[in-house]
């Protein structure tokens, strides 16, 4: 097969898995709209952390013509996402896989699986520990003369960004682990700089966060803690890589 065919192919091979991907995300919306539970109800689990937090009585408003139906429409269009991440992800793998040497293989398929979980654990961290205690903070510091109605695109707007945030935060150990795995840097210069990264840790989580403690904590204090797991398994996986070496040594 000439260069221009193999070319060719892995075209078609990627738009082929591109379509798998698309077709799952289409499925997996339209079961959420049609079937159950509906993107109404999607919109309101969503919501469920604020409207706890609200005083009795406090609704959230849509100050768009259209807003109450697209909103719903866009928090379905990640749920479906979401669900269908491990599938997509899959299709993903299925193709670059080939090209990929057996050492590579085993190390790639492992960080795939493992950057899913870890951001989908920082979703779930967000969603059921840091929302509630952040809403009823805020709600607490709200004077008492105003009433809270907040705006359904602008907290979709929020909850994307936090959801981002700790997904991506959570993905610490698995950068952790690349880097020493590729020897860009050592596990005993990670943890010289610790300070460093503490710092940077603590400056990102102001900027990424709302302006306020609890939502800075909430997540400047799982980067740490993910820091430091990402150095104690980065000190296994690099005594093995150099056992490997060594045995490679010997034997030859």
């Amino acid at each position: 097969m000439s260069d221009q065919e193999s070319f060719i192919s892995h075209l078609v091979e990627l738009r082929q898995r591109l379509v798998r991907s698309l077709l799952a995300i289409g499925i997996a919306l339209a079961v959420l709209m049609f079937v159950w539970p509906g993107p109404g109800a999607v919109y309101d689990f969503l919501a469920l952390p604020l409207m706890r937090a609200l005083p009795d009585g406090a609704r959230m408003i849509a100050t768009g013509v259209i807003t109450p139906f697209l909103v719903p429409l866009k928090v379905t269009a990640m749920a479906a996402f979401m669900l269908v991440l491990p599938y997509v992800l899959y299709q993903a793998w299925a193709f670059v896989a080939p090209g990929l040497y057996e050492h590579e293989k085993k190390l790639a398929l492992p960080i795939v699986v493992g950057s899913t979980v870890l951001f989908f654990l920082g979703v779930a961290f967000c969603y059921y520990l840091v929302f509630g205690r952040v809403f009823a903070f805020i709600n607490e510091f709200a004077p008492k003369s105003i009433t809270p109605a907040p705006d359904i695109e602008a907290y979709l707007g929020f909850v994307i960004t936090m959801f981002l945030a700790f997904g991506i935060a959570f993905e610490i150990p698995i950068v952790v682990i690349v880097l020493v795995r590729a020897g860009v840097v050592s596990v005993q210069k990670l943890a010289e700089i610790r300070p460093y990264v503490v710092l940077g840790s603590a400056v990102a989580s102001a900027v990424v966060t709302p302006p306020d403690v609890v939502s800075m904590l909430a997540l400047l204090i799982p980067m740490c803690l993910l820091y430091e797991l990402g150095l104690f398994l980065a000190r296994f996986i690099n005594v093995r890589a150099k056992d490997q070496s060594d045995y490679k040594a010997e034997s030859g």
